[in-house]
């Protein structure tokens, strides 16, 4: 098999330490040398690391996709001029019976050389940093909406039912509602006459709502928790502005994915902090999708078509693009809408959303890679594109099975 690149390395990544194997030509001209080391993985031996496969001349390196393990080792020789190609540890099968560090390294260093490995999209440091930034506020939201529910469970084991005629527990009135309970008060008159606004005109459902057998362990779970919940809208806040900060050279971005119908500022900040904005990593809206996991699998063997789902791929885009299509199902008069419904009676709601995000995400390489913003189609498009004729005569045939005659007039005529 040809050599594709001469001097290059293989990196079995772990916790504690980092196996390399260099394939570099001979000395003598013929055939191929390997070399196997061992390095810690402390910061300082990584730049050891470095410094030896740049003594042997390395041009390519590639490591497999190890939990976190990888990403201190990538980050010190990005600073260098290797080529670095991160891949899925899963495409790079061992030969079975020789499972160790060191055949790792060589096999990944052998494949590397022959040029059979596909490296994974590694974003830019900057957008490295936005995603830490926005998984980050996710995870904090997840974990704040966990705790308003421990609220309303601490309530209604309580027996107050404020969230029965309140629309929001933790607005204004709410949560004057809350302290007083967490300060010992009980009285529901009392409780209720803290209603503000519109709140005021269901002050005699509230003191219904409010009659309970609220105790002192109920107070003390409840201040416990609208602490945590008031800790946790602060930190929000925080890296909402640190996102705002790092936001600032892709606004343009941002703002164009912001036109997307179901697709808002922070939905926008969150797809940027997983597919960058430089479209050039993926030549096109369908290497983008397959790489993020959004369209279907493509599984043929023997001329029959296997399971068609979508495969594994970025959980976090995913995720979000998922809650965009159900938000944008929710509009009026809009293409994906229009698409979502077309769909959920063909394949249900959970499909229909996958095929809409994938739609979202295609639009967002095309904003991307043109720079401009998103037009809509309509909510007619499907209707305006199919054939009219047919259209027309399965619409009689409805009204007929109804027992309805029809006589059709022309009215461009």
């Amino acid at each position: 098999m040809d050599v594709i690149v001469e001097r290059c390395a293989g990196l079995d990544v772990g916790k504690n330490e980092v196996v390399a194997c260099v394939r570099t030509p001979r000395p003598s001209g013929k055939g191929r040398q390997a070399q196997l080391r061992v390095f810690p993985t402390f910061t300082s031996s990584l730049e050891e690391l470095a410094d030896w496969l740049a003594a042997n001349g390395v041009v390519e390196v590639v490591m497999e996709a190890t939990g976190p393990y990888w990403k201190p080792i990538w980050y010190v020789l990005e600073d260098r001029a290797f080529d670095l190609k991160l891949v899925n540890a899963k495409h790079v099968k061992m030969v079975p019976g020789r499972k160790t560090d060191m055949a790792d390294a060589a096999w990944l260093a052998e494949l590397l050389e022959h040029g059979l490995l596909r490296g994974s999209f590694v974003p830019p440091p900057v957008i490295r940093e936005l995603r830490d930034l926005t998984r980050y506020r996710k995870r904090l939201i997840q974990t704040q909406t966990a705790e308003q529910q421990r609220v309303q469970k601490t309530l209604e084991d309580a027996g107050i039912k404020l969230d029965s005629v309140a629309s929001d527990v933790f607005g204004v009135s709410g949560r004057q509602m809350l302290a007083a309970l967490i300060a010992g008060e009980r009285d529901p008159d009392t409780l209720a006459n803290l209603a503000k606004g519109t709140l005021r005109k269901k002050i005699p459902m509230l003191r219904e709502a409010l009659r309970g057998r609220f105790g002192d362990h109920h107070a003390t779970i409840l201040k416990i928790t609208m602490d945590h919940v008031a800790h946790l809208e602060e930190a929000i806040a925080s890296l909402d502005a640190e996102v705002d900060r790092v936001m600032v050279p892709f606004s343009a971005a941002r703002d164009h994915l912001d036109t997307i119908t179901g697709v808002g500022k922070r939905a926008a900040e969150c797809i940027i902090a997983e597919i960058g904005v430089d479209m050039t990593r993926f030549p096109t809206a369908a290497h983008l999708a397959s790489w993020a996991g959004m369209c279907p699998g493509n599984n043929i063997t023997g001329g029959k078509r296997h399971s068609g789902k979508t495969n594994k791929g970025n959980r976090w885009l995913g995720e979000i693009l998922d809650q965009c299509a159900i938000a944008a199902s929710h509009t009026r008069d809009t293409y994906l809408a229009a698409q979502y419904w077309r769909l959920v009676r063909r394949i249900g709601k959970r499909k229909a959303a996958v095929a809409v995000g994938h739609s979202i995400l295609v639009i967002c390489w095309h904003l991307l890679t043109t720079d401009c913003d998103y037009q809509d189609l309509g909510g007619d498009w499907f209707a305006r594109r199919s054939d009219t004729d047919k259209r027309r005569d399965h619409l009689i045939r409805q009204l007929h099975d109804l027992g309805y005659g029809v006589t059709l007039t022309n009215l461009a005529a």
